[in-house]
Parts: structure tokens; sequence; C-alpha cells
């Protein structure tokens, strides 16, 4: 079973950016399509990014299309979402999640994830 850590979550100002880690372990990290979900206060959690097992391919939610790019390093069982240009909406926490799958098509269902981090805070003030 895979275990997910996230880390660099934090508070920055309007504008400024971030790069979130999400150490993966106890699996083939390279077996995995990875992404990022996000959960604002009270509301529900949504996707963010997704990223197949190769990293060859990419889908991004559209309120982050342009400003977020997820990659991964496979030699070093690490997910990364770096976000730039951040706003005040994307405060949350946000969340790694893996699912096991070689394909290429990657899925925004947060039911198609079965291993989740714990999750790191973002905040972005005005």
């Amino acid at each position: 079973q895979v275990q997910l850590v996230e880390s660099g979550g934090g508070l920055v100002q309007a504008g400024g950016s971030l790069r979130l880690s999400c150490a993966a372990s106890g699996g083939t990290f390279n077996s995995f399509a990875m992404g990022w979900f996000r959960q604002a206060p009270g509301k529900e959690r949504e996707f963010v990014a997704g990223i197949n097992w190769s990293g060859g391919s990419t889908y991004y939610a559209d309120s982050v299309k342009g400003r977020f790019a997820i990659s991964r390093d496979n030699a070093k069982n690490t997910l990364y979402l770096e976000s730039n240009s951040l706003k005040p909406k994307d405060t949350a926490v946000y969340y790694c999640a893996a699912r096991e799958y070689r394909g290429s098509t990657i899925v925004s269902s947060l039911a198609r994830y079965p291993y989740w981090g714990q999750g790191t805070q973002v905040t972005v003030s005005s």
C-alpha cells in the first residue's frame, strides 16, 4: 500500500508562488497515476491537476490552467505542483492522491483515487 506525504504549503501573498511536493513510499511509484486535489473551508474537495504514470500526460482544472504545473520525478518517488500567480480563492488544503494505472488517461473523479495524503495548507492573502 502506498503512503503519501505532502509538504510545501504555507502563507503567501496574492500573486506569489508555492511549490508543493508529495513524497510516495510503500509502492512502485511509476505504476501510479497521480493527482492534486484541494478543499476550501465549507466546500467539497475538487480536482486540481493530474498526471499519468510517466509524466507524459497532464490535465488541469480550468480554474488553474496556465497558472499551475504538475510534474513528477519517478527516480525520487515524488510528485510536484508548481503554483504561480496565486489568488485568495486558491486558499485550501491541498491533497495528493494516487491510483494504480499505467495508461495515459487522467481522471478527475475523487472516487477513482484510493490513496490519499494528509494534506498541506495553502493560504493566499489579498
